[in-house]
Order: C-alpha cells, then structure tokens, then sequence
C-alpha cells in the first residue's frame, strides 16, 4: 500500500467513525428526548382529563344525592333508585360522554348509548385481550373509587377503543356508577408526536449524513489535489532529472568527440606520417639488395590498416557530436550525416533547406534535439524501413523551426508501436527531446510512405525566404 493511501486512510476512517459515533449517539439522544417529551404530555394530559372525569362523576352524585340520602320505606327507596336512575339517563357531555350504571354483581342498571346491556350481568365480560373488564371496575370501586383503563365500544364510531373510565360506588344501593373518556386524542397527541420525533431524528441524520458526505469530498478533494500536486511536481522533476541527463550525455558526447579528434585522431595522423616517412625511405635505398621487401610490405599494411582505424575514429567522432554543428550550424551537420550514412548504406539520402533557414542562428539546444531526432529517424528508416529514398526538410519560421524526415520504406503500425514498453524507445527519447523545448512530434506511416515531423517553437532574427533545394552529393 502507498504512503499516500495510507495517510488518506489515517484521515479518513477516523473521521467516518467519528461521524458514525455521533449520528448514533445523537439519534439516541433525540429518541430518549421524544420519549421524555411523549411521557410528559401524556401524563399531563391523562392528568387533565382525570380531572375532568371526577368532576363529571361528582356532578352525577350530586345530582341523586337528594335521592340517595331521602332513605323510607322499601317501596320509595325503589322508587328513588329509579328516579335516580332516569336522571343519570338524561345527563351526558357530547356525543360519546355517558354515565352507567352496574350493581357489585356485574348486572348493568343504566347505559343510555347502550340499552340492550340493560338487565344483563357482564360479570364475565372480557375485551380483545382477555382482560375481565366489569370486574376491573368494580374492584375499583370497591376500593372507594378510582380509574380504570379498558377497551370498550364507541358508540359514534362503532368500533372498540381505549377508554378512561373512573369509578364511584353508592354502598347502600350496591351500585358502581361512573363515566369515561375515549382516548382517541391522548393516542393522536402522541402519535403526532413520535411522527414529529422520527422526522426531527431523520432531519438531523440527514444533515449529519451531507455534513459526513461535505467532509468526505473535502478531504478526498484535498487528497487529490495534493496527489495531482505531489504527481506534477514529480513528473516536472523528472523532465528535469530527463533534460539533466540528457545535456549531461551531450556534454560527456563532445568532450569524447574532441578527445578523439584533437587526441587520438592527431596522435594517429602523426603515425602515419611517420610510417609513411619511414617506407618512403625504404624504397630509396642505394640499390635493390639493400631493400627489404617485407618491410615495405609489413609498412604498407599498417598505413592501410591505420588509414582505416583514423577513419573510423573520425566516424565515431562525427557520430558523438559534429563538429560541423557548432561551428556550421544545424543544416550543414544535417547534409554530413546525410552524405556519411547514406555512403555507408548506399540509400539516397539529402536534405532540403533554404539560406534564411540555413543562415538562421537557433539555440544550440534546439540544434542539439533536432540532430538527434533525424539522427534517430535515418537510423531507424536503415534497420527496419528498407527505404530506397529518404528526404530531410529543415524550415525555420517566425516563431517554429520544423524538421520532417520522409521516406519511401514500408512503414510500421504508430499506436502499436509507441504502447509497447519493449519497442520504440527512440519515438519516446524524441518525444522527450521536445517536451523539454515545448515542442511536438508528429508520425504519419503507412506503406510507402512515413513522415517524422518535429516542430520546435523558436524566435529567431531571420525570416524564411522562398525555399530552394540544396542536395548534398553521396561520396563514390
């Protein structure tokens, strides 16, 4: 794993688990508030109509009271109850609130929005989830009064819901009278109130979801604006170290070149001189038997031999750098390497130029490049082209100087070519020669035909003139 990756790491996963701890703990806080809220309003409010549920009962009983403690003989007390009774009967307070009316057995005396319970016993009534729900009321009257909470028929709905009841007994009649309220709205209050918490919690998770995502682009942006950064100012510095290398192998090239030929080659030249001094003494002698005929053969040799090694230390100099292309300039170092290469080769090689082109003063880095592009290019068209023509064409213009190398060979597949890391090292050593210039380089090929063009951009004092063609002569 890369150092980068690591420390893009290192940044991010505490981060995403920093926000992952607080979304859940914030989540957890927000439920533990709603519940808090949700207790706290429905205990205030079971709290109010609590209160308002005894009040209804204690209006009830005050309204019987003169009935209940008239007392007398069986037949008024009988007669109390049923008044009693009829005016529980009449009282209500909406649609849905009602007085009943049970004796401690479970027979029901009284129910207004119900009638056909009246004279049966519900001592065994049991709602949807089993519990005893007469007796739940009873018990708790017995024990003075109280409140209960059931599951019982709505009249207006027609359809079982929670309810509130409290409950009073009448110990000398034996009756439980009491009322209730349905708790629809305690059940709508609270349900509006976890909806209201679930989409607060879900609001604040969604921020803290696009702050997670904000955060994480930053950093992924940064990252990758320091890994493009920390890539260009690699890539710069390694053009660099490439220029650095390749004006240090120009340089190490010259110094080798003038060794050879202001060293070697001198020292070479004087041999010669001196073996052709020596043999010409030779055949001057005073008569034929004072000659010696080997001698003058073994001499012989060695000036051929060493003729051939000098040339061939003069070519290995003109190959390291020319001097024609310090002293000369770019065109006349052009038509050397054309007439050199193409003697050895014996493929017509030449090159066309004009004098303003010819004449034109051009740095000697760009010389440097554009001799080592053609170069490359003749080379390679010698060792793989198996051209009959090539032709070099030098221009030099207001603001570029161009190079185009053609010839007439069976050309190569460019693209193959230049993504195969094994071929093509001498297009990608071109390629590098000009980027360090800001320049380009252009192949076209096909069979029969392949252009090599590399354009350098150059200010130079001179202006092209209408070109004309120099050919340089191949040596016989």
């Amino acid at each position: 794993m890369k150092i980068r990756t690591k420390i893009f790491l290192l940044a991010i996963v505490p981060f995403l688990v920093a926000i992952a701890g607080i979304g859940i703990g914030v989540r957890f806080q927000a439920a533990a508030l709603a519940g808090a809220q949700r207790e706290t309003v429905e205990s205030a409010y079971l709290s109010s109509k609590r209160s308002e549920l005894k009040h209804y009962v204690e209006l009830a009983t005050s309204a019987i009271e003169p009935l209940y403690d008239a007392g007398g003989d069986p037949h008024d007390e009988a007669a109390h109850r049923q008044a009693a009774l009829a005016v529980l009967q009449r009282m209500d307070f909406g649609p849905d609130g009602y007085f009943f009316v049970y004796d401690m057995q479970g027979n029901s005396l009284m129910h207004p929005r119900e009638p056909d319970l009246v004279g049966h016993n519900w001592w065994l009534l049991r709602d949807p989830k089993g519990s005893l729900t007469i007796q739940q009321l009873i018990a708790e009257a017995k024990k003075g009064g109280g409140y209960v909470r059931y599951v019982w028929h709505r009249p207006s709905t027609n359809r079982l819901e929670a309810k509130l009841g409290y409950v009073v007994p009448l110990p000398r009649w034996g009756w439980m009278i009491g009322t209730g309220i349905y708790l629809d709205g305690v059940n709508e209050t609270l349900a509006g109130i976890d909806a209201s918490a679930s989409a607060n919690i879900a609001r604040t998770m969604t921020w803290i979801g696009a702050i997670a995502l904000t955060a994480f682009g930053v950093i992924t942006a940064c990252a990758l604006f320091l890994n493009v950064s920390e890539y260009r100012s690699a890539d710069a510095k390694l053009k660099r170290l490439a220029q650095q290398v390749v004006e240090s192998q120009e340089h190490e090239r010259a110094r080798l070149s003038r060794e050879l030929h202001d060293g070697i080659s001198q020292m070479m030249v004087s041999v010669k001189l001196l073996l052709e001094s020596a043999l010409a003494r030779l055949e001057r002698a005073g008569d034929g038997q004072a000659r010696v005929p080997s001698a003058e053969a073994a001499l012989g040799t060695a000036l051929t031999r060493l003729s051939h090694a000098l040339r061939e230390v003069r070519r290995i100099s003109h190959a390291l750098r020319p001097s024609m292309l310090d002293d000369l300039g770019l065109a006349a170092a052009l038509e050397q390497l054309t007439r050199e290469l193409g003697g050895e080769t014996g493929i017509e090689m030449h090159v066309e130029t004009d004098d303003a082109s010819r004449k034109a003063a051009l740095p000697a880095t760009v010389n440097t490049a554009l001799f080592r592009i053609a170069q490359e290019a003749l080379t390679n068209i010698v060792r793989h082209a198996q051209a009959s023509h090539a032709t070099l064409t030098f221009a030099v213009g207001a603001t570029a100087a161009t190079l185009a190398i053609v010839d007439d060979g069976r050309g190569f597949d460019v693209e193959r070519t230049q993504a195969d890391a094994r071929s093509g090292i001498g297009l990608r050593n071109m390629r590098e020669r000009l980027d360090a210039l800001a320049g380009t380089l252009e192949i076209v090929s096909q069979p029969g035909r392949t252009i090599v063009k590399a354009t350098v951009p150059v200010s130079v004092a001179h202006s092209p003139r209408l070109a004309h063609t120099s050919h340089n002569d191949r040596p016989t």
